[in-house]
C-alpha cells in the first residue's frame, strides 16, 4: 500500500524525524534530539508544534446544512452557534457502534466543517453523502486542507508573533490570514494542554510550519511527533478510534455519552443507545495504574483474580508526566471503582489499581 504523505514530510525528514504508517499515511513519530519524553514535556511545559494532517476534512453546504448535521450525528449541534466547535460522533445506526469521533466546526447554518480521524474518513463521507438531502453536498477535503496544533502553556504567546488570533474560548474558533491564504484558528486540541489547532490550505503549510518553529524558539519550541501525542492523549483519557471508541465499543462504552444529546429526535444510533442507556452498559472504559514498574500496552489481559477475566488494555505506555505505567481498559462493569486488578505484562500478573481521570491535571480550559 502506498502511503500518503504531508505537504511538510521533507521538513519532518530534515529535523531527523522517525516516520510510521498512521491511518494510511507516513507520519511523523518522533523528532531526532529530543524523542517522545522531551517532546511530551515541552507540551506540558512550553510549547510543541505537531503536524496532524493526516486527520480528514469534509465539508457539509447547502441550505440545511446544519440541521442535517444534527440529524445524523450525536451531539446537539443547537447548543453552539457560528464560530464555535463541538466534539461529536457518528455512530452505527444499527449497532450503535461508533465509526468515528470528530469535531464539528460550525461556520454558519449552511456551512460545517468536519475533521474526522485519518482512516475512518471515506465512510464517515460515504455514510453522509448516502443520506444528504437535496441542496445539502458532502465533500471530502482530506487532502486540500492541512491542520497543525500549537499546544502548550506558551501557545498564545507564540502565536501572537505571527499575528493570529488568540484569547478566545475553548471550542470557539477565529478565522485569519497568514501569507496571504485563510486560516482557522480553533481553541481545540488532543493534549489536555491550552493550544490551538491551525486549518489552512494545502500550499501554506510549509511557510507557517517555518514561521511557527522560527518564532517559538525562544520558547523552547519541539515539533512535535504522533509518540507524544499519544502519551499526552492518554495522560488525559482521551479517547483513540480503534482503541477506545470502535464499531464494537459505544459511547456510553467508551465514556463518551456526554457527546450525546440524548434529547434530540433523530441521531444514527439512537434508539439502539438509549435502550443501552437504560439498561446500563455491561463494560466501559476504566483508568489504570501501575502499582510497580510494569508497562501496559494494548491487548493484555485484565483480571480481577487470576481466575476471574474483566477485559483487556485498550491503551497503555509510560507516562512521562507520573514516571509509572497507565492504560485505559475496557472492562465489566462489575469491578468496583478502586479496585486493584492484574494486567498480564508479558506472562507476569502485575498490580494496576483503577483511578478517577484524567491520570494529571488539565489546563485545556485556562483562561475560560
Amino acid at each position: 500500500m502506498t502511503l500518503l504523505r504531508s505537504p511538510l514530510h521533507d521538513r519532518h525528514a530534515a529535523l531527523g524525524a522517525k516516520f510510521a504508517e498512521f491511518g494510511g499515511w507516513e507520519m511523523p513519530l518522533e523528532y531526532a534530539g529530543g524523542g517522545v519524553l522531551k517532546e511530551h514535556a515541552a507540551v506540558r511545559e512550553g510549547v510543541g508544534v505537531f503536524d496532524v494532517s493526516h486527520l480528514g476534512k469534509a465539508t457539509v453546504t447547502g441550505p440545511g446544512a446544519r440541521a442535517f448535521v444534527n440529524a445524523t450525528l450525536t451531539n446537539d449541534l443547537d447548543r453552539i452557534g457560528p464560530g464555535q466547535a463541538q466534539y461529536t460522533l457518528c455512530c452505527d445506526d444499527a449497532s450503535g457502534g461508533v465509526v468515528d469521533d470528530l469535531i464539528a466546526y460550525l461556520r454558519a447554518d449552511d456551512d460545517v466543517l468536519l475533521v474526522p480521524t485519518a482512516a475512518n474518513t471515506p465512510e464517515v463521507v460515504r455514510r453522509l453523502q448516502a443520506q444528504a438531502p437535496a441542496g445539502v453536498e458532502v465533500t471530502d477535503r482530506h487532502r486540500d486542507l492541512v491542520v497543525l496544533a500549537v499546544q502548550g502553556p506558551d501557545s498564545d504567546d507564540l502565536l501572537d508573533r505571527l499575528g493570529l488570533p488568540t484569547g478566545h474560548s475553548y471550542m470557539r474558533f477565529e478565522t485569519a490570514e497568514f501569507a496571504g491564504r485563510p486560516i482557522t484558528v480553533c481553541r481545540t486540541g488532543y493534549t489536555g494542554e491550552r493550544g490551538y489547532e491551525l486549518i489552512g490550505p494545502h500550499e501554506v503549510a510549509p511557510a507557517l510550519w517555518d514561521a511557527l518553529l522560527e518564532a517559538g524558539a525562544e520558547f523552547g519550541v519541539r515539533a512535535c511527533g504522533l509518540g507524544a501525542r499519544d502519551t499526552l492523549r492518554t495522560e488525559m483519557g482521551y479517547p483513540l478510534h480503534g482503541h477506545e471508541l470502535s464499531l464494537d465499543i459505544t459511547p456510553l462504552q467508551g465514556r463518551a455519552g456526554w457527546a450525546v444529546g440524548w434529547d434530540k429526535p433523530a441521531f444514527w444510533g439512537r434508539e439502539v443507545l438509549l435502550a443501552e442507556r437504560a439498561a446500563g452498559p455491561r463494560r466501559r472504559i476504566y483508568a489504570l495504574e501501575a502499582v510497580g514498574r510494569a508497562i501496559p500496552r494494548p491487548g493484555m489481559s485484565v483480571s480481577l483474580t487470576p481466575d476471574v477475566l474483566l477485559g483487556e488494555v485498550t491503551s497503555g505506555t509510560f507516562s512521562p508526566t507520573l514516571r509509572r505505567g497507565i492504560a485505559l481498559a475496557l472492562l465489566s462493569t462489575v469491578v468496583a471503582p478502586d479496585a486493584v486488578v492484574g494486567v498480564d505484562v508479558r506472562g507476569r500478573r502485575e498490580e494496576f489499581r483503577l483511578r478517577p481521570l484524567p491520570f494529571v491535571e488539565t489546563s485545556v480550559r485556562s483562561d475560560d
